[in-house]
């Protein structure tokens, strides 16, 4: 049920949008300026590095159209249709964009990938391939791309109005490409330009997610926002106003984002962080910030990569090329210098992706120190556990699904995901697809896809639609304890009747005992034990209760893309209770 202030709200904003429609708004004068740092001076000092060859390399095949999005490669050909969904062959015209049926992908596509490719980072790679010397041949093709996709997407018409987050993050885009080569264009290219982007921002003003997605959605289109201020200054005070609100309700004492996924943790970290590049913010928004950098650093492990808790759409707020799990270094790399965390950087070369663009060159001469030990410790309201020694790292879901219908959340609370350095012992499979295809939207986000159980062949809440959960777990963390030999969790999932309590313990550095105990009501149940290690090799580590049947398995390490993975299932019907016992030796 909707409350009489939402519907005011929506009333509102349909009928302003209705009246943009109508009269597009105009924008003339001189707009403000970003203060980012000269990006002639950074492509300077990268100009010889690893990263400006791999900028280089991939800007000469987005001049060819051919576009890295997500876990593919799409070939768009000459002509760039920007409203097509060319895996799957769909594609809308230029209705009103409350009429584009987006979520359904037997009419739109999979909007995924449209929205990707008109995110327009690419432009921003194709900016910084002309400063880091890569040609003027990438200038005419920014500029060429940016004439196609105004023809092609009037004013609110279209799939690419329909979500205020994707016309944020492409005014994000365009922010960058302003400010490294806005000087370059014509004069009519430039008034349409600045234009275009002028109705960026009354787009995002009127159609704020306040009550639609109040989650990232909100967030990057609040940074957005704030960031067209500087630009524009009738937006700035909303759009602050918005981010620090989103800092309050969306982070959690213990630093973790509420969505319960760390891929989402990223990008709100990022968003966070660029927002406070940009404006002089809170000394408690600070401190929140430092925090979240904390629990990115704890899941990230010895090796820095991120497991895939939860939702991974495969994007990234700045720069979305390279290895999915390794994104986060990055992002902990900018916030060693804003946060004056040393301890946090692993290489000089984390600066090139985000933190030397958005700081300034000087931020390469950091030295990253010799690596600090790693303690083991519990994010309380994530209920997430870190267990380590050395260079043995194992993040525990223990929480809950995400607030409301848990849209981002999986099946997958008491999994075990689990490394021991560069070997990956226990994964979770990724998530592949949103809207695509329904029956592999559930399987990635199924029990069946995660290290933990299932019983009588039922998640542990209902899947309704492809961003909603009903029947929600209640879970509860029964003790937690840390010492220098040993770490012990007990823990439970209550769904259904039933109750999981799985309890694991690491006997340091190379022993993880897990016992499930499955409890519930009388007769006969099936119940299912699922693991699924990171390759056939480390199934040697294992010691089960039982014989285990190989099965198919599915990994996804980027959205748009899976792979065939190792899937073991123990298998068990009878009565209840059932315990089993799982042991995994390093030695």
């Amino acid at each position: 049920m909707r409350s009489a202030t939402e519907i005011v709200h929506r009333l509102r904003q349909e009928a302003t949008n209705a009246v943009l429609l109508l009269v597009p708004p105009s924008f003339t004068g001189d707009p403000g300026s970003l203060p980012l740092p000269d990006g002639n001076a950074v492509a300077a000092e990268l100009r010889d590095t690893n990263f400006a060859r791999e900028v280089v390399r991939i800007a000469d095949e987005i001049r060819r159209h051919r576009f890295p999005l997500l876990g593919l490669t799409v070939d768009t050909g000459p002509q760039i249709d920007w409203r097509r969904d060319y895996v799957n062959g769909k594609e809308t015209g230029t209705d009103y964009f409350r009429m584009v049926p987006y979520l359904d992908a037997t009419r739109a596509g999979d909007h995924k990938n449209i929205w990707e490719l008109n995110r327009h980072q690419h432009l921003v790679l194709l900016a910084q391939a002309y400063l880091l010397g890569g040609g003027e041949s990438n200038l005419a093709e920014i500029f060429t791309q940016l004439e196609s996709w105004e023809d092609a997407n009037p004013f609110q018409r279209g799939i690419n109005w329909a979500s205020a987050l994707e016309v944020a993050f492409r005014a994000l885009s365009w922010l960058w490409i302003n400010h490294f080569v806005g000087h370059e264009m014509q004069p009519g290219l430039r008034s349409r330009f600045l234009e275009s982007l002028y109705r960026h921002a009354r787009h995002i003003d009127n159609n704020l997610s306040f009550y639609f997605s109040p989650n990232t959605h909100l967030l990057g289109e609040a940074v957005a926002l704030h960031a067209l201020g500087v630009l524009f200054p009738e937006f700035r005070e909303l759009g602050a106003h918005v981010v620090a609100e989103q800092m309050d309700k969306q982070v959690r004492e213990d630093g973790s984002h509420f969505e319960q996924s760390t891929y989402y943790h990223v990008y709100a970290l990022d968003m966070f962080v660029f927002h406070a590049v940009l404006e002089n913010v809170s000394t408690a928004y600070r401190a929140k910030l430092e925090r979240m950098a904390e629990y990115l650093y704890s899941v990230l492990g010895p090796q820095h990569k991120l497991p895939f808790i939860g939702d991974d759409d495969g994007g990234r707020f700045f720069h979305p090329y390279g290895a999915r799990d390794e994104f986060g270094r990055a992002t902990l790399a900018t916030c060693s210098v804003i946060l004056n965390r040393p301890e946090w950087l692993r290489s000089r070369d984390d600066f090139n992706e985000q933190a030397v663009w958005w700081l300034g060159p000087q931020v390469l001469a950091a030295e990253p120190p010799s690596p600090l030990p790693r303690a083991s410790q519990i994010f309380a309201d994530a209920a997430i556990a870190v267990m380590t020694a050395g260079d043995r790292h194992i993040v525990i879901d223990a929480g809950p699904f995400g607030p409301w219908g848990s849209g981002h959340s999986h099946s997958d609370t008491l999994s075990i995901v689990m490394r021991a350095g560069e070997q990956e012992i226990l994964i979770d499979a990724g998530t592949y697809t949103y809207v695509g295809d329904e029956k592999w939207r559930n399987w990635f986000r199924g029990s069946a896809a995660h290290n933990t159980m299932r019983i009588d062949g039922g998640d542990q809440a209902i899947p309704a639609g492809p961003f909603r959960w009903t029947d929600q777990p209640t879970t509860r963390i029964l003790a937690w304890e840390s010492t220098a030999v040993e770490d012990c969790l007990d823990a439970e999932c209550a769904y259904r009747g039933f109750t999981h309590r799985r309890s694991i313990r690491f006997l340091k550095p190379d022993v993880l005992l897990v016992t499930d105990e499955i409890n519930g009501p009388p007769g006969e149940h099936e119940i299912e034990q699922f693991w699924h290690p990171g390759s056939s090799e480390a199934e040697r580590f294992f010691t089960f209760d039982g014989e285990p049947e190989r099965l198919e398995g599915w990994r996804s390490n980027a959205l748009g893309e899976k792979h065939s993975s190792p899937m073991l299932r123990i298998y068990k019907r009878g009565e209840l209770p059932v315990k089993l016992e799982t042991k995994i030796n390093l030695k």
